[in-house]
């Protein structure tokens, strides 16, 4: 699961930084890639909760994640519908996924004692951050979604990263 964990991470910060570089495309195409950050995170969740023998918070979330994500890509009503409230759907997902990427973190490390929970804090506060700026200049999210998007995919591929190191330890 590790290594799964570390190869998720590197194409979700590829990813990010291909967002980064072509936010216009990025804009274009949104919907799709909310799906595979969506559907990326509910597997790596599921697995992970599988693996650890842990059914709580995390793996009804992670669920959740992957039976959006599948909804999104069957029923294209669906993804054009999630396209045109895009905006409040990416600012409640950064909040979402910052409020658990802490609540990780902290219960990492209360759990292994690794130093690698001070930046998936860091990250998780920062996302929380994101979404509420999101929430409050909506305007601005327009304009500069494909760039928020990439920064969003190499926290979460970071994260997942740091998470199977500090599995693998």
């Amino acid at each position: 699961m590790t290594v799964l964990f570390i190869i998720l991470g590197i194409l979700l910060v590829i990813g990010g930084f291909s967002c980064i570089f072509t936010p216009l495309l990025t804009f274009m195409n949104i919907g799709y890639f909310v799906v595979i950050l969506i559907t990326a995170f509910g597997i790596a969740g599921i697995i992970k909760a599988i693996a650890e023998k842990r059914f709580g918070v995390n793996f009804v979330f992670s669920i959740l994640s992957v039976v959006l994500g599948g909804v999104m890509l069957l029923f294209p009503g669906s993804l054009l519908f999630a396209e045109s409230v895009m905006l409040i759907l990416t600012a409640a997902w950064f909040v979402l996924m910052g409020i658990v990427t802490i609540v990780n973190a902290v219960s990492s490390k209360n759990r292994n004692g690794s130093k690698m929970w001070i930046l998936e804090l860091i990250f998780g506060i920062l996302a929380v951050l994101l979404g509420a700026y999101s929430f409050f200049h909506p305007t601005i999210m327009a304009v500069s979604i494909g760039v928020l998007i990439g920064i969003f995919f190499i926290e979460t591929g970071f994260t997942l990263m740091f998470s199977g190191i500090a599995d693998k330890d």
